[in-house]
């Protein structure tokens, strides 16, 4: 009988599960084991979605899915051709775990319940036996030779060591560059950790009474360079949020960290017109509505708070009729709906969908294995890696993809 290896997967999370049940499914000869830090397992798996977990997103072409990473492009270009999409969904399929598609694009289980893509991942943990140690924190690796292999050395805090054949970092990325030190004494080097997804906060600002409010497709530009993006927006107490909201932040999260969370955005309301085409827009409705006051015929199809808040933001006297707004005020009310301007201070966390833009620098790994270029036998997985994903289960594709393909050159 062939000695029994050992591989340790260090994270407890959706990255490091699918990397642990997959490995120990195919490579027989290996033991496998959990280390977890806290005292919860699969957290951002039980949370997202709000509670329903987005498990990935409708998207099935490679080229277009690796557009929604702001980090990692390139390189998932290569991953997604192992396992994507597809091959997520097919993969709780056969585990008995249905998913559904919603207008959005986001996958979800059809329970509307993270408990169930957990008490699937934790089924199999079981079936193939692997072991989990909780509140465990690794704070140190180290290779070692010996005269029959090359082995690593895990050291914990508590002082406890643990002998290793593989290992596979999947730990989640970390908020700041020194909680990365313990990797990078293997030869590693790290991107600086940025926030991703947050939303943005626009104090002492009127825009915040309409706080509940969606508008259902606008154009965010942030002032003094080319980011920009569009969707569903949401007015919130403190400022802004909403797809819209959360896709500038990713694709402007190292930008807007260097500006330390202060700078300005122009909105268009009407994303379907620009200063020039509006004015022509206004011109016709003058005419058409000639005799109706102004704030009983919205022509626009904005909501209706929304608009009473633009009129007002324009000096416009909600009972005057189309055909007697003057020039000046016109003007305003064109340039508020195409190019409002708003200073925003300060960023929020998404609710509990924390992301981190950095982590291990990619030509450090193998795309095709996961395996580190400098440290052979140790692998990463998930967000640990300088990849991060928009909001609408790509940070959880990135995850299985790359936990997947771990788990497939572990025993090589």
């Amino acid at each position: 009988m062939a000695i029994q290896k050992k591989l340790v997967v260090i994270g407890g999370g959706a990255a490091g599960f699918f990397c642990a049940v997959n490995a120990a499914r195919l490579h027989k000869n290996f033991q496998v084991i959990i280390i977890e830090k806290s005292s919860k397992l699969l957290s951002k798996v039980k949370i997202s979605g709000g509670g329903r977990c987005n498990v990935t997103h409708a998207c099935f072409n490679v080229s277009d899915l690796v557009k929604k990473y702001p980090r990692g492009e390139v390189f998932l270009k290569k991953s997604f051709h192992q396992f994507s999409t597809n091959d997520t969904i097919n993969w709780f399929e056969e585990r008995g775990v249905q998913l559904k598609t919603e207008e959005d694009g986001r996958m979800f289980p059809v329970t509307n319940n993270s408990q169930t893509i957990i008490d699937c991942l934790l089924g199999e943990a079981a079936k193939y036996n692997i072991a989990i140690m909780m509140n465990t924190t690794a704070v140190e690796i180290k290779k070692v030779v010996d005269a029959n292999d090359s082995q690593f050395e895990i050291i914990f805090s508590a002082g406890k060591k643990l002998m290793a054949d593989k290992i596979c970092i999947a730990c989640g990325g970390y908020p700041k560059s020194i909680q990365y030190e313990w990797l990078s004494k293997l030869g590693h080097q790290i991107e600086s950790p940025v926030p991703s997804l947050f939303t943005f906060n626009v104090p002492n600002n009127d825009i915040v009474s309409l706080m509940g409010l969606t508008v259902n497709d606008v154009v965010i530009k942030i002032i003094g360079s080319k980011l920009q993006q569009n969707g569903p927006l949401l007015i919130t107490h403190w400022g802004f949020s909403g797809p819209a909201v959360l896709k500038l932040s990713a694709w402007s999260a190292i930008a807007l960290a260097q500006k330390n969370y202060e700078f300005s955005i122009l909105i268009n309301w009407l994303p379907q017109y620009n200063e020039n085409s509006l004015r022509e827009k206004i011109q016709s409705v003058r005419f058409a509505f000639a005799s109706q006051k102004i704030n009983n015929r919205n022509p626009f199809g904005l909501p209706s708070r929304l608009w009473t808040y633009l009129l007002m933001k324009s000096d416009i006297n909600e009972s005057i009729r189309w055909a007697d707004l003057p020039s000046k005020e016109q003007n305003k009310l064109i340039k508020n709906c195409c190019a409002q301007e708003f200073q925003v201070k300060g960023k929020t966390t998404f609710k509990e969908e924390f992301v981190t833009a950095g982590g291990i620098k990619l030509n450090e790994v193998n795309a095709n294995t996961l395996e580190s270029n400098i440290t052979p036998g140790l692998f990463f997985a998930g967000e640990i890696l300088n990849i991060d994903g928009v909001t609408g289960g790509f940070n959880f594709q990135n995850a299985w993809t790359t936990g997947w393909i771990a788990a497939q050159h572990i025993g090589n």
